[in-house]
């Protein structure tokens, strides 16, 4: 048990480390390779932020753990909005951009919904994940799209920043990141299942609180450094495009790599949490009383909400 506890916490700081290096590293080489910064934003950093989650899942459908898989991608969008948008919010408030509101938030409502009709037969099938898969690629490419009218874009300028390291730096850091990326998640995978096994607890439960936590560090960090360079509303943007790709990319990967049955309580609870959630997200970007802003008060009612969900879930388990 000690082992599979130190496997956990070792492969939890050695996933969040090895995530925002191959972030950095990638980052870097491609604009060093050509590519438009938006590009490189809406690929690279999008993708990185959730590539803990992508590899995880992978790792656990491969491993027979399939909701162990499904739990990391819906636990991970529930600690993105509850976890770090709520502290982040309660150090200080996070400004909403209306073309957030406009596009990224309802599509992200919208995304949770055709997910949760997918699996309502209780299965994620190859066709799922597929139909998942294809509708991820979709939103990429009308987000380039959207991107490019707006020269200013956030994403652009904080991958322009990245490319200041070296060439040589950077190719390092993004094999180094990748690498232990892949071995972390391993390492993660292993001692999550051991204890879950050896504490009576489902895949499902491990998935959504655990292994979850651990794979939203990158997006944590990120926000926490939003913060601190004043920059408080990409806070919201990195974590609206985390949930996107968790909900569209993990659950395609995972679908793809082993079909998986549906345990009921996805359906029951776990996905109308989210989803609720979500809507509450959107509800507080909203408020009449203040303009474009989701406040520390909210920030907290977000924590508590994620808190008592996480809670709930262990005291179940």
């Amino acid at each position: 048990m000690l082992i599979a506890v130190a496997a956990t916490l070792v492969g939890l700081a050695a996933l969040a480390w090895s995530a925002d290096h191959f972030v950095a590293g990638a980052s870097a080489v491609a604009r060093y390779a050509g590519m438009a910064p938006l590009l490189v934003g809406m690929l690279v950093i999008g993708f990185g932020t959730s590539a803990p989650e992508l590899v995880v899942s992978a790792f656990a459908a491969a491993g027979g753990n399939p909701e162990l898989a499904i739990g990391n991608a819906f636990g991970s969008n529930v600690a993105n909005i509850g976890l770090i948008l709520g502290i982040t919010a309660m150090v200080i408030p996070i400004a909403v951009h209306r073309g957030v509101l406009r596009r990224e938030l309802p599509v992200l409502i919208v995304v949770t919904v055709v997910a949760w009709l997918l699996m309502a037969d209780g299965a994620l099938s190859r066709v799922d994940a597929a139909v998942l898969g294809a509708i991820l690629l979709a939103q990429i490419a009308w987000a380039i799209v959207v991107g490019r009218r707006n020269p200013s874009d956030e994403l652009a300028r904080e991958v322009e920043e990245s490319a200041a390291m070296t060439r040589p730096r950077a190719w390092l850091s993004l094999i180094t990141g990748l690498v232990l990326l892949v071995l972390s998640s391993r390492v993660l995978v292993w001692g999550a299942v051991d204890i879950a096994e050896r504490l009576g607890w489902s895949d499902l439960v491990i998935g959504l609180t655990v292994v979850a936590i651990g794979t939203s560090a990158p997006e944590l960090a990120s926000a926490l450094a939003a913060v601190r360079r004043g920059e408080n509303d990409l806070a919201l943007g990195n974590v609206i495009g985390s949930n996107l790709f968790n909900t569209l990319g993990v659950l395609a990967v995972a679908g793809l790599v082993a079909p998986a049955t549906v345990d009921p309580e996805i359906l029951r609870r776990d996905l109308p949490f989210v989803l609720s959630l979500t809507i509450l997200l959107v509800v507080f970007a909203l408020w009449p009383w203040h303009r474009g802003s989701i406040s520390r008060v909210e920030g907290g009612v977000l924590f508590a909400l994620w808190l008592s969900y996480t809670g709930f879930l262990v005291a179940t388990a």
